[in-house]
């Protein structure tokens, strides 16, 4: 397995332990996947140690906010940058490595796409595109045997979430039908089905998680 990550290496060293102590071999690497050079070392250096590559997981991602009248063009680059360009920068690097027929390609998109709160309109586009995305390319990845498909959470308790849980936690709990904050370990079954030999017959689809959001 080889993780990227472009600022925090604590993280990915935490991510390496909790692998290795489940029995696992796993490589990190550095990189900014919104820049071409660096999404094709991410995938070098991984086909370097492993020689192929069977599971693709776009996870990469960052959830700025902001109201309209505060939105520039640099703020919609940034977010468009790493959310959708990444993507595509990492998928075209993977593609001549991934296993053919049986390869998996997962994306990560988000419940925003689908249902937009104030403040989120770029963050949200930029996960509807990852649908559209996930779509196209599993239309066009077909003929390969790679299957393409995308999860796209509700609110989920994480680091990156910790102030919005903070301010609207009540809120959620109360919309979600399930009656509580997502977990990670609920959106990493989903992964790991999709990338399963059991989810071959699933392409182009995105995978709603949210707990049933009323």
């Amino acid at each position: 397995m080889a993780i990227a990550y472009r600022t925090r290496s604590d993280a990915a060293e935490m991510l390496m332990s909790e692998i290795a102590a489940a029995g696992g071999q796993c490589i990190a690497i550095a990189g900014d996947i919104s820049q071409t050079e660096s999404a094709q070392k991410i995938v070098r250096d991984t086909v370097a140690q492993y020689g192929r590559i069977d599971i693709l997981v776009n996870c990469a991602g960052v959830s700025p906010y902001r109201p309209l009248s505060a939105i520039d063009a640099a703020f919609v680059s940034a977010i468009f940058d790493v959310n959708v360009l990444g993507t595509v920068l990492v998928t075209q690097a993977a593609l001549p490595h991934l296993t053919s027929p049986g390869g998996r390609i997962i994306n990560f998109a988000s419940a925003l796409a689908f249902r937009p709160i104030p403040t989120s309109s770029i963050y949200a586009a930029s996960k509807a595109a990852i649908v559209t995305l996930t779509l196209a390319f599993a239309k066009e990845l077909g003929s390969k045997g790679i299957t393409v498909n995308a999860v796209a959470p509700g609110v989920i308790e994480t680091e990156m979430t910790s102030a919005i849980v903070a301010e609207r936690g009540a809120a959620i709990i109360a919309a979600t039908s399930l009656g509580r904050i997502g977990q990670p370990e609920d959106i990493a079954g989903i992964v790991t089905f999709l990338a399963s030999p059991e989810a071959g017959w699933i392409t182009g689809r995105t995978i709603l998680a949210d707990g049933g959001v009323i």
